[in-house]
Formats: C-alpha cells, structure tokens, sequence
C-alpha cells in the first residue's frame, strides 16, 4: 500500500510540475502579449501625437490662408474697381475724340465742298477764255 502510495504522490508530484511548467509557459506567453500591446500602445500614443501636432500645424495653415484668400479677395476688388474707373477714363476720353474727329471731318468736308467749288470756278473760267479767244 506505501508503494502505491508513493507511486500515487510520485505521479501527483509530476502532474503538479508538468502544471507548474503550463503554468510557466502560459505566463510567459500572457507576459510577451502584454509586452506586444504595451509596444503597440506606445507606438499609438506616439502616432496619436504626431497626428494632433501635424493637425494643429495644418490648422494654422488653414488660418493663414484664409487671411491670404481675404486679402487677395480684397485686393481683387480693389483692383478691379481700378480696371472699371481707367475704363470710364477711357469711354469719355474715347467719347471726346469722336465728337473732335466728327467736328473734324464735317470740316474736311465744308473744305472739300469749297474746294470742288472754287474748281468748278476755274472751269468756269477757262470755258469763258477759250469763248473770248474763239469769239475776236
């Protein structure tokens, strides 16, 4: 009966110990998870941080250039305003030189008149000393 007995305990004895090493081997593996999502969390929170640090920068980019776009919508107004007062400018100025130029040709036109008139004189002229010569 001892011997079955120590059998018994040396067979407990081992069961206990192939346990212990599951045991082992199962805590290890718990601890090298743990050690993974540790890493891995510290990668996140560093990852987490770039991104808030690249969104803030992005943030003031996206300030700046809204003042850049105001501005320039500003100076695009500005500037336009000039490009419709130089346009005015140059409607009446563009306006006077066609009255001048009207007033201009209506004399070209009185001094052609005249002229065709003074020719038709001359003609007139001519025609009455060829008669006079032709006629003593």
């Amino acid at each position: 009966r001892m011997k079955k007995l120590e059998k018994k305990l040396e067979e407990n004895k081992i069961k206990e110990e192939k346990e212990a090493q599951d045991l082992e081997a199962m805590v290890q593996h718990v601890e090298q998870n743990l050690q993974l999502m540790t890493k891995r969390a510290v990668k996140a929170e560093n990852s987490a941080a770039k991104l808030k640090q690249e969104n803030a920068l992005l943030q003031v980019q996206l300030k700046n250039y809204k003042t850049e776009n105001e501005t320039l919508r500003l100076s695009q107004s500005a500037s336009l305003a000039a490009v419709k007062q130089n346009a005015d400018l140059a409607l009446q100025n563009l306006l006077t030189v066609i009255t001048n130029s009207q007033s201009s040709i209506k004399q070209l036109v009185s001094g052609a008149e005249s002229l065709q008139l003074v020719a038709d004189l001359l003609k007139s002229i001519d025609r009455f000393s060829e008669v006079s010569e032709d006629g003593q």
